[in-house]
């Protein structure tokens, strides 16, 4: 079975509220979570682990928001790392939650140009 990287019914709920602003509402998201990774990499070269645990809860909920599920998920398996000091495993995960959204942004990209 395949990892689904994007929940549709989530999308579709977002799509139907946002109307017009759909696509804004995505390019705020992919926009906000690159400055989001900016912050977990600053967070971890300076092995603060409190500015970590935040940068990540705040990452997870936003990414919860928009049906990114494995993604939330790697962010609150790193909020507990970074609450467990536990920096070389969020090193890891800080790796896997950047590949992750390598591929959640290409699917919001298709989102706002959907092939027709």
């Amino acid at each position: 079975m395949s990892e689904v990287h994007l929940d549709d019914a989530a999308l579709n709920a977002l799509r139907d509220v946002m109307a017009e602003e759909y696509p804004l509402l995505l390019e705020t998201f992919i926009s906000d979570s690159e400055e989001r990774l900016r912050s977990l990499r600053e967070a971890l070269a300076n092995a603060d682990s409190q500015a970590l645990r935040h940068a990540a809860h705040s990452f997870k909920g936003s990414c919860g928001n928009m049906g990114a599920q494995i993604l939330a998920g790697l962010c609150k398996q790193l909020e507990e790392s970074a609450r467990q000091t536990d920096l070389p495993h969020a090193e890891a995960l800080v790796e896997q939650v950047e590949r992750e959204f390598a591929i959640v942004r290409i699917l919001l990209k298709q989102q706002r140009h959907p092939r027709r």
